[in-house]
């Protein structure tokens, strides 16, 4: 592989100091990207953890640095060409550009009213925006950027390029647990990233890790499943994010954030534009000053996640119709209005205010070099205990209501609730 030339470097809390190429440097300086300076990581999580203040843009930077570590390790660089490697690192830098307004809390409102999710957004941006042009300036086909940046190119016998930006252990997850578990301060273990990194190989066209890397893998697992607990999914932080989400739905007509007709006037949202319109508007104003006091909703009901292999229990809690059940049934026991209560349930996709984070458990490729030097490859689950045991459903069920109703609201979710099966209930 030619020898890369580099513009200059950027100084990360996390990498030290990223080195960037003139290609990057003409990306980063767009609009489109410079707009990720205003978009934060992990809206609501600042009301728990005041650090959590870092944006979209420094993660996409972090991400180009480690898809740049894994085309450059000994295993992939020599089987991928300088201007393959290049299209790795602009496309994780780009992966994204098309998140809205308070990042994964827009995808609520993207999904519900458009049929879409950030990722459409990031493609349609690449390819019809002012990017686009810069691509095409580069030698670059926005299309297959557009494409490889959600990890979609689909290149025959080269699925790796998809999987370093998009897979198991890819760039994306292995970047943002380390940056939001260093900026919430909740840090669950170390996770060497450098080694999954720098060891991870190619096995009939497809990414696999080393087994030699084992701990390092074992410890990611943990890392993000804890950080799905604490972190994406803390309890007073879904409470912002689904607070945020109701006042999006309920002035999304009047500031027309789903009526945008061109990639400009997307762009043209950020979170501080949005809070300021939100603010401003009578059907959301509401929301907003309760926010802006910290008079948040109140969890009535939050036992801890459980975790099963059976997706069928999982299945129960998709369906609409029992969850409405479920909460009409908690509201005419406590006497209160049925609108005043909330069933949470962020891991499933089809319920309301869904933070979109996967976090279904994914197979791992891994492999382990005979003393003649083969590749024998196996399954993860096979050689992984912990991976093993973690393999299933991790599922969060939680009640939420005004304060005023929360004591009436809290006896009969729990009375309502214990009387679910032991399976719905356990704990890992």
């Amino acid at each position: 592989m030619a020898q890369r030339k580099y513009w200059g470097e950027i100084k990360d809390p996390i990498y030290g100091y990223v080195r960037i190429t003139e290609a990057e440097r003409k990306i980063i300086d767009s609009y489109p990207f410079q707009r990720l300076r205003r978009i934060r990581q992990l809206a609501g999580a600042e009301y728990v953890y005041p650090g959590a203040n870092h944006t979209r843009f420094e993660h996409s930077i972090g991400v180009m640095h480690l898809a740049g570590m894994f085309v450059d390790n000994p295993q992939i660089s020599q089987i991928i060409s300088e201007d393959e490697a290049q299209m790795v690192r602009i496309s994780a830098l780009l992966h994204d550009v098309g998140h809205g307004p308070f990042s994964h809390v827009f995808e609520h409102v993207l999904t519900k009213f458009l049929g879409k999710t950030h990722e459409d957004m990031t493609t349609w941006i690449i390819t019809s925006s002012e990017i686009k042009d810069i691509i095409n300036d580069l030698g670059y086909d926005p299309k297959v950027i557009g494409s490889l940046a959600v990890g979609r190119l689909n290149k025959p016998n080269m699925a790796f390029m998809d999987q370093i930006i998009r897979s198991a252990v890819d760039a994306d997850k292995l970047d943002f647990v380390v940056r939001d578990t260093y900026h919430t301060g909740a840090e669950y273990g170390f996770v060497d990233v450098f080694r999954l990194a720098y060891t991870v190989d190619v096995i009939n066209g497809n990414l696999s890790v080393d087994i030699g890397s084992l701990s390092a893998l074992e410890s990611f697992i943990l890392a993000r499943i804890e950080s799905f607990k604490s972190i994406y999914f803390h309890r007073v932080g879904r409470a912002v994010q689904i607070m945020l989400a109701m006042a999006m739905e309920r002035a999304k007509d009047d500031l027309g954030l789903v009526n945008f007709k061109s990639p400009e006037e997307y762009l043209a949202l950020n979170d501080h534009i949005l809070w300021a319109n939100l603010r401003k508007n009578e059907k959301s104003r509401e929301i907003i000053e309760r926010l802006e006091r910290r008079r948040l909703l109140k969890c009535a009901y939050d036992p801890p996640p459980f975790y099963i292999r059976d997706k069928i229990v999982s299945s129960i809690l998709n369906v609409e119709g029992i969850r409405n059940r479920i909460r009409d049934e908690i509201a005419d026991e406590a006497d209160v209005d049925p609108q005043s209560i909330i069933i949470d349930v962020p891991t499933l996709p089809s319920v309301p205010y869904h933070h979109a984070f996967p976090l279904e458990p994914m197979e791992i490729p891994v492999f382990h070099k005979t003393r003649n030097g083969r590749k024998i490859s196996s399954r993860l689950s096979e050689v992984s205990g912990i991976f093993d045991l973690l393999k299933g459903f991790m599922n969060i069920l939680r009640v939420y209501t005004e304060e005023e109703h929360l004591k009436k609201v809290q006896e009969v979710s729990e009375r309502l609730f214990g009387e679910l099966p032991f399976t719905m209930r356990i704990s890992y």
